[in-house]
């Protein structure tokens, strides 16, 4: 064998061999591994995100409840359809608004916590021009922890009167203690009185004394009638009696022969009396008490209603008051000086003008704030209050100018930043004769308009155009605008 042909037969065999092995020897741990990457650093673990509230979209109507004199009524303000406020004196009036319809139910807020529900059964409108409530809704206010009134009464067995005692047929009978009339004795045709068992209740008749002189029977039953035209003392008493009702509550109609001696009774009227245009009746209230305004909220699919109350430490209240209320004293002297500047008058005289300059550096007498209205909320849920104030200002009268002071109104709404600091959201000041610029504001109180778990701030405003009202949403710089019933932009 030459060593050519052994070595090619050893290669053979190594191949071989080789193959072997490797087909039956496992792959090592290298050849398991992937190929070599950078490691990814494993991402924490997020902690679970609330869920989203689910936005309204109605339909969702916000009123403004109106309780006093007895009486509740409803004004309705915006109805939230689709995600779109509308005016809910007018959406869909056919021939009533879809907001006052009978039956629906709204249930009362105060800073977002509920106080009652007020059920709408009617709704009274008014042509009147310039009317302040065109439509005004009535109905019944049953504030919680209160039981609604029954309207159902139960049916006696026996009527009253009637003895069906026994297998008898029924027969009339008299209350206890009742005065049975006293008409002309009955006389028999023979011309004899019937003899008559009275009544228990009818008082017995007085025997006559020894010394007084018998009436015979023909003198008694003369006696007994009456002249023409004159009525019987039995029939008087009757009649004096009958105009008595039997109870306070009850009046039962006699019927009398010839002219009444007296008028009968005034019977009492349940109904509430008919109201003026711009107020209209309702029930379920008792008793007399000053006018409390408060928004209403008529959404049977919403979220539940949920405070809206800041709660104070201890004296910071009244600082923050007085921030404000200082601030409202810039934004007046602010407002004032532009009116100024924009006025057009006479130049002044050279005199006048020497003495203002000699006053200039003199610091100007503070503001006097009367009707002062100071109230905070937490309508973020974030214990950051949100801080109204509202009052009317007047600047004393100066020596210069002898006349009147003025009275100006401001509403004024700020929050505090991370610092503590004021931060303004709004501020109006207006007067009488700058309506139509600025509108004149009147908080109502804070209400969750488009069920979204936020407060929303509603206002009365008040232009040269007439009353409405105002729907605020408070955002980190300013006011946003939600619904003007007036439609001003």
């Amino acid at each position: 064998m030459s060593r050519r042909c052994l070595y090619r037969r050893l290669r053979s065999a190594v191949i071989v061999i080789v193959a072997a092995f490797a087909a039956v020897a496992p792959r090592s741990e290298a050849q398991q591994r992937p190929q070599l990457k950078r490691p990814q650093e494993t991402p924490e673990e997020k902690p679970a995100e609330a869920k989203p509230v689910k936005k309204v979209k109605g339909p969702r109507a916000v009123g403004v409840l109106q309780l006093g004199n007895g009486r509740a009524t409803l004004i309705p303000v915006a109805i939230l359809v689709d995600g779109k406020f509308h005016d809910a004196s007018v959406y869909k009036a056919d021939p009533v608004p879809m907001a006052l319809e009978s039956g629906t139910v709204y249930e009362a807020e105060q800073a977002g916590e509920s106080q009652g529900l007020f059920t709408t059964n009617g709704a009274l409108h008014s042509k009147a021009a310039g009317s302040l409530n065109p439509w005004v809704g009535t109905g019944a206010y049953l504030p919680h922890g209160t039981n609604a009134p029954r309207t159902t009464r139960k049916a006696e067995d026996v009527p009253v009167g009637m003895d069906n005692s026994g297998d008898e047929p029924p027969r009339l009978t008299r209350k206890p203690g009742s005065v049975a009339p006293s008409p002309a004795s009955p006389t028999t045709p023979s011309g004899k009185e019937s003899s008559e068992k009275p009544d228990a209740g009818a008082t017995p008749e007085k025997a006559p004394d020894q010394g007084e002189k018998k009436q015979s029977p023909t003198e008694q039953t003369t006696a007994s009638q009456p002249l023409p035209g004159q009525s019987s003392p039995g029939q008087a008493s009757q009649s004096q009696k009958s105009q008595t009702p039997a109870s306070d509550t009850y009046y039962r109609p006699t019927l009398r022969r010839g002219k009444p001696t007296q008028a009968a009774p005034e019977e009492e009227d349940p109904s509430p009396p008919p109201a003026n245009a711009g107020s209209s009746p309702a029930t379920a209230i008792t008793g007399a008490k000053p006018m409390q305004v408060m928004p209403a909220i008529s959404d049977s699919g919403g979220p539940d209603p949920q405070s809206y109350k800041f709660f104070w430490k201890e004296g910071e209240e009244e600082e923050r008051r007085k921030q404000m209320l200082t601030l409202a004293g810039e934004e007046l002297r602010a407002y004032m000086n532009a009116r100024a500047k924009g006025a057009i008058g006479a130049k002044p005289a050279a005199g006048k003008a020497d003495a203002s300059k000699g006053k200039a550096g003199m610091k100007p007498a503070p503001p006097v704030f009367e009707n002062i209205q100071f109230r905070a909320f937490d309508v973020w849920k974030s214990n950051q209050p949100v801080m109204i104030l509202s009052a009317d200002a007047n600047l004393p009268a100066t020596s210069a100018t002898g006349t009147a002071p003025e009275t100006y109104h401001i509403t004024l709404v700020s929050r505090t930043d991370i610092y503590g600091s004021l931060r303004k959201l709004y501020s109006g000041v207006t007067d009488k004769f700058h309506l139509d610029v600025t509108p004149r504001l009147e908080l109502i109180d804070a209400v969750d308009a488009d069920g979204d778990g936020r407060g929303e701030l509603l206002f009365r405003e008040t232009t040269d155009a007439g009353n409405g009202y105002l729907i605020y949403r408070a955002t980190g710089d300013k006011l946003w605008k939600m619904f003007d019933s007036l439609g001003a932009e």
